[in-house]
Parts: C-alpha cells; sequence; structure tokens
C-alpha cells in the first residue's frame, strides 16, 4: 500500500524537483503595462505588444495569480506583464509576481507604462508624461451635486471632513504632503497618495524631455478645436505632472476641474494634474508591499503615462457625444501615444540595461 502510494506521488515530487532547478530570472527591467486588446503579438496593438515585438521578449512564462502570462527576453534581463484594468487587479497581479521564486526583483529597475487622458488646460494628445504625484481618487465622500450645496463645485469632500472646506486632518497632520522629506517614493497612510522617486523622475525627465513626439493630422486638427486652453497651443512633448487613478472612466469639463481640484487639496498644493487613469496606486502599493518584504524596491519605479484622449470635449461638443466618438482602443491619439510610450520609455530601458 505504501508503495502504491509512493508512486502516486511520483510525478508531483519530480514536478516540484525540476521547478526547484529552473534557474532564477534577475530582471534588470520590468515593464508594467495594463492592457492589450488581443494577441500579445500580431494584431492590433495594446499596451503591451510594442515591447514584446521590438525588445525580444519572445518566452512566455505562466505564474499563479496572474491574469496574464510573463513575457521576458532570452537571457530575462527584461521582463512585461500587462496586470490590468483598474487599481486592484494591477495590485493583485503584481503581487503574484513578486511572490513567484522563480523572479529575484529586488535589482529590478520598474518601468510602469500606459496611454491616460489630459486635460487641454495642462498638455495635448501626444504628450508623455513623467509622473510626480499619484493621486487615488476613489477614496473619498461623495454626494450626488444635485443633493450638494449649492455653492459646492463638485459632490466630493475628504473622507476626514462634512464640508468641502475641512481640511483632510487638524494642524501637523503626518499625512500633510508638504511635510514630507527627501526626495525617495512615499506614501500616505491610506496609500491614496502617492510621491514617485522625484530625483530619478528628473532624471528620466533630463533624458528624454527632447525627444520628438508623433503628432497626424488627425490629432493636429483635433487639438486646434480646443481654442484658449494653454496646454493645446503646442504640438506633443515630454514633460511631468500629476497622476489620477479612478476606477471611474470619467469625462467631462465639469469632472476635470474636480479633478484639478482634487489633486491639490490631496497633495496640499503641492502636485498639479497631469494626466488621468485607473491603475497606477494598486501598482505601487503593491510594489510599496514587495519593498517591505524585501523582495523588490519601489525607489527603482517610474511612471510615464502618455496621452491617447482629452479628458473634457472641446467646446461645442457635449460631454456624452466626445465620449461617444472616443472609444477605449480607437481614440484620435491612440496609436501615437502608444508610439509615444515606447519611444520615451526605451531610452530609460536602455540605460537601465547597461546597469
Amino acid at each position: 500500500m505504501r508503495l502504491r502510494q509512493f508512486f502516486s506521488l511520483l510525478p508531483l515530487l519530480c514536478s516540484v524537483a525540476a521547478s526547484s532547478q529552473q534557474p532564477v530570472l534577475r530582471p534588470k527591467v520590468v515593464i508594467v503595462s495594463y492592457f492589450e486588446v488581443g494577441n500579445d503579438t500580431g494584431d492590433r496593438p495594446g499596451e503591451l505588444q510594442l515591447w514584446v515585438e521590438r525588445d525580444h521578449l519572445d518566452r512566455v512564462i505562466e505564474v499563479p495569480g496572474m491574469t496574464r502570462a510573463v513575457r521576458a527576453n532570452a537571457d530575462g534581463t527584461e521582463i512585461a506583464v500587462a496586470v490590468g484594468p483598474g487599481n486592484i487587479r494591477p495590485g493583485v497581479n503584481l503581487m503574484a509576481l513578486g511572490s513567484d521564486p522563480r523572479f529575484d526583483l529586488r535589482q529590478a529597475h520598474w518601468l510602469l507604462n500606459g496611454i491616460a487622458g489630459i486635460s487641454p488646460a495642462d498638455g495635448t494628445i501626444g504628450d508623455a508624461v513623467w509622473t510626480d504625484f499619484i493621486i487615488n481618487g476613489d477614496l473619498a465622500k461623495e454626494i450626488d451635486p444635485r443633493e450638494s450645496p449649492k455653492n459646492w463645485p463638485d459632490g466630493f469632500l475628504s473622507l476626514d471632513g462634512v464640508t468641502q472646506s475641512d481640511p483632510k486632518g487638524g494642524a501637523n497632520w503626518e499625512d500633510d504632503v508638504r511635510t514630507w522629506k527627501g526626495a525617495d517614493a512615499h506614501t500616505n497612510r491610506r496609500g491614496n497618495v502617492i510621491r514617485m522617486n522625484t530625483t530619478l523622475m528628473q532624471w528620466a525627465y533630463t533624458l528624454t524631455r527632447d525627444a520628438k513626439l508623433p503628432e497626424d493630422d488627425a490629432m493636429r486638427k483635433l487639438r486646434l478645436q480646443y481654442k484658449g486652453f494653454a496646454g493645446t497651443a503646442r504640438e506633443p512633448k515630454v514633460i511631468t505632472g500629476a497622476n489620477m487613478a479612478t476606477e471611474i472612466f470619467w469625462h467631462g469639463a465639469k469632472m476635470d476641474a474636480w479633478a484639478h481640484r482634487w489633486v491639490q487639496f490631496e497633495t496640499d498644493g503641492v502636485a498639479h494634474l497631469g494626466t488621468t487613469a485607473m491603475n497606477d496606486t494598486g501598482s505601487m502599493l503593491a510594489l510599496w508591499s514587495l519593498t517591505q518584504q524585501g523582495k523588490a524596491d519601489w525607489n527603482r519605479a517610474l511612471l510615464l503615462r502618455t496621452a491617447s484622449n482629452f479628458d473634457m470635449p472641446a467646446p461645442g461638443v457635449t460631454a456624452a457625444d466626445n465620449l461617444a466618438s472616443e472609444k477605449h482602443g480607437a481614440y484620435t491619439g491612440y496609436l501615437p501615444a502608444l508610439e509615444a510610450a515606447y519611444t520615451v520609455g526605451h531610452r530609460v530601458v536602455t540605460e537601465w540595461m547597461k546597469m
């Protein structure tokens, strides 16, 4: 009976032994994107595909707990993942990656990148925005604006307050961003405000700020419809700014005004809105957790967002009509934004791969 049990367990024991003998991958660079339209190669691209095809990430590695396979180059020095959508799913996926014993991520650099919305007040479609702060716009109290006080500009207020004029906390509160010292990555106690490593971000901006970014005729035509906005008076370029991350894909001038106000409110006036997306607080909090466990270093992470669409309509267009015309995967600046992410991001990756 015991002999029979031994032979029944033999395949499992062999599998475990083989897994333990697999060489550990020690990537220099981890590319984090958030969606792919179809396959990783050979069709209409999402955020992952250009990295896979152009950097020859031909290896496919299934990781338990991840919703999509890891892609890797031949020697495992560069890997890429697509971990979205939303804010929760990226955190779950990156924790699964960081917990897999086949990967040693302690010395890896991380490039979080993807397309985003942008306010015409701050930039134009095609811009590449290096991120200094990430704000989770979902952690708030909200009253339907049709029921909120008439003097409120929107329905959002702090979790700590009962009116919009209430501050986040009392005097000398530990989460006052103005009191944060140094340049290292940092988060407040709730994890809804994250500062990226500002020294690393400035290095990346300096390295890439002269990059020539694409603008086709359709992008230019749309940009010129936003007359009177500071951000649309120029062609696309590399800039810096904060990222607003929300699970809800919002749109319109009133929501744009809220996003500007909320970034200022949550960062105590330190940061200014750059891009709008869904995912990046989840990713960075996962990297924070892995850092606490000694499995990664979130001070080696950068966030690059490239603008594929405006977050509000041009004058004379309703928010609903504008939202209907700019569909996911078919935004006016969709393909150029993907190109910009690779063009700008790859400069940084090239430098990291030399280290």
